[in-house]
């Protein structure tokens, strides 16, 4: 079995790969960060070859998929992200549309280019990875939120598309709540939320896909916001959401 993991040089990408490793996949690891992708490598147990990309340059993406293609790839972990924090006319231009880029543009090449493979062999996995923002309006973190919205609404209508053609190819969402990563310094916010560590969010996330599980909430406290989200209307959700950002502020 072969994963192919991207944003695997931190968080949740790096300790997925750890666990799959442990259960005997050869792993191809994306990233940008020269240095921590080298660790990375050094701490898996199972073949594995890195490749150094931006993703958030499209033609990167795709250059990506030309590179691995005859590999036939079992998993796609479409982890790569980050976010901003600010209100929408503070933040800046440029790393808001460069997180788009990562966060969309990327998750959707690699998701079309791959799933298109995987239908026509019948097999494989892909993971599209989220947030438990993507369920809710997000003031002072607004791009973020409806960037990872989008991978969610994505992910249900293909979904769809799938079981209708009675496909064994399996999606899946991760939609995790605060995680203690590098994504806190690189959003510049600190979460006042408890937050769940990498490595049981990327056990939890292994053992879900395993079962073939679509959406994969880990934490009891999301799922108990994710039911939240469907009783309450948005401009309360939206609310309490900017209360709870308001004090994410680093």
């Amino acid at each position: 079995m072969k994963a192919l993991i991207t944003g695997a040089s931190s968080g949740i990408g790096r300790d997925i790969a750890k666990v799959l490793s442990k259960k005997g996949y050869e792993l191809i690891l994306v990233a940008r960060d020269k240095e921590k992708l080298e660790k990375v490598e050094s701490e898996i147990e199972t073949k594995v070859r890195s490749i150094l990309l931006d993703l958030s340059v499209e033609e990167n993406c795709k250059k990506l998929y030309e590179e691995v293609k005859e590999e036939n790839i079992d998993l796609l972990i479409n982890n790569a992200g980050f976010g901003v924090y600010g209100k929408f006319t503070d933040t800046e231009l440029e790393k808001e549309v460069n997180m788009i880029h990562t966060n969309i543009i990327a998750v959707h090449i690699l998701l079309k280019l791959f799933l298109k493979d995987m239908k026509k062999r019948n097999h494989g996995q892909i993971l599209n990875v989220a947030s438990s923002a993507g369920f809710m309006p997000g003031p002072l973190m607004s791009a973020y939120y409806a960037s990872k919205a989008y991978i969610i609404r994505i992910s249900e209508g293909i979904r769809e598309e799938l079981k209708k053609e009675h496909s064994k190819v399996s999606l899946s969402v991760l939609c995790p709540g605060p995680v203690r990563t590098n994504f806190n310094k690189v959003a510049g916010v600190n979460f006042g939320l408890h937050s769940l560590s990498s490595n049981y969010v990327a056990n939890y996330t292994v053992r879900k896909l395993e079962k073939r599980k679509f959406m994969i909430i880990p934490g009891l406290l999301m799922k108990i916001i994710h039911v939240g989200t469907k009783i309450f209307p948005n401009n309360i959700i939206s609310k309490l959401s900017y209360k709870i950002n308001y004090t994410k502020k680093s």
